[in-house]
């Protein structure tokens, strides 16, 4: 398949190394301002000296990307809410000359999913969104598999900033500022943390899942969801809940009633009491009980594998 990248973050980047690896060619990448375009395959080592020298990564406009000859479009520019520009745009100019899209964004997912099932209905392209949810645990994958109508409520833990900040308050009995200035160093949290820790970000995980288990009765996006974040939670509560066997999670809801985000107290040795930056999701399922996947929910190779299992399934 012939991609075109839109967006050269972690991402977008390990898209471009990992592409090869699956028998796939990119064939144009994007960032902000500029873009390079090959049929017959870019030059990965020329694009990238070119990015870290001198800002670019090539001499086109972003549109030339989109315009460029591809099988599938890869949109992983950074998150936007509200109208999700400008990753919805990529997307529908992909969707109007009937190509496929591939999304790590969750904008366009959890924030404009009607408009978006609406382009895909009018096209001869599919939309594919696995890497907006959990990075490379297969979610998605698994609900599509069982079927959405079995699946009657998804929770768990879908923020490894948050996850990883909560765990070391409760192993440490550190304060927030403490373990957040820690995870800042180590590259966990953003100097901005306020996506990740305010709960922003799994609310949108729990937003997309929302409208996958829906099937279209519902149309969900943030403003749907109640959410809470980690910000003023002391080492004092961690401590006390320690004390009856439990600790504290960033925890994610979908059920029919809605979609929910805050601190909730679980067992200590519960399956969604993962720790560090580790991900998981429990499935409430007709027939089948409880299911739990879990993995690692971000980082630039894990949201890349999910990408181009998307590119696969649509080969």
């Amino acid at each position: 398949m012939k991609l075109a990248i839109m967006g050269v973050g972690a991402v977008g980047r390990s898209v471009v190394d990992l592409a090869p690896d699956y028998g796939h060619v990119v064939t144009a990448v994007a960032d902000s301002s500029s873009a390079a375009v090959d049929p017959s395959g870019i030059d990965v080592d020329a694009v990238f000296d070119r990015k870290e020298r001198g800002g670019v990564v090539g001499s086109g406009d972003p549109e030339d990307a989109l315009d460029a000859e591809y099988d599938v479009l890869v949109e992983a520019t950074p998150t936007t809410l509200g109208d999700a520009e400008p990753g919805f745009s990529h997307v529908r100019a992909a969707l109007e000359r009937d190509r496929h899209a591939v999304l790590a964004n969750k904008g366009p997912v959890a924030e404009r999913y009607g408009d978006l099932m609406a382009l895909e209905r009018e096209s001869e392209g599919t939309v594919q969104f696995e890497a907006a949810v959990g990075g490379a645990i297969p979610i998605l994958s698994t609900i599509a598999d069982f079927g959405p109508s079995q699946i009657s409520a998804a929770r768990g833990v879908l923020n490894g900033t948050a996850n990883f900040v909560l765990s070391r308050m409760a192993a440490e009995g550190l304060g927030y500022e403490h373990v957040l200035a820690e995870a800042q160093d180590l590259g966990v949290a953003e100097a901005d943390p306020a996506f990740d820790v305010d709960g922003t970000d799994a609310a949108l995980k729990f937003v997309i899942l929302s409208n996958v288990l829906s099937q279209g009765e519902r149309v969900y996006s943030l403003e749907d969801a109640t959410v809470e974040g980690i910000r003023d939670i002391p080492a004092s509560a961690l401590d006390l809940a320690a004390e009856d066997g439990r600790t504290v999670r960033l925890i994610g809801e979908a059920t029919a009633d809605g979609v929910r985000v805050g601190p909730r107290l679980v067992p200590q040795h519960d399956a969604l009491a993962v720790s560090g930056t580790r991900n998981i999701v429990q499935f409430e399922t007709v027939n089948a009980g409880q299911l739990h996947l879990s993995g690692r929910g971000a980082g630039g190779p894990e949201t890349a594998t999910a990408i181009l299992s998307d590119v696969g399934r649509l080969e």
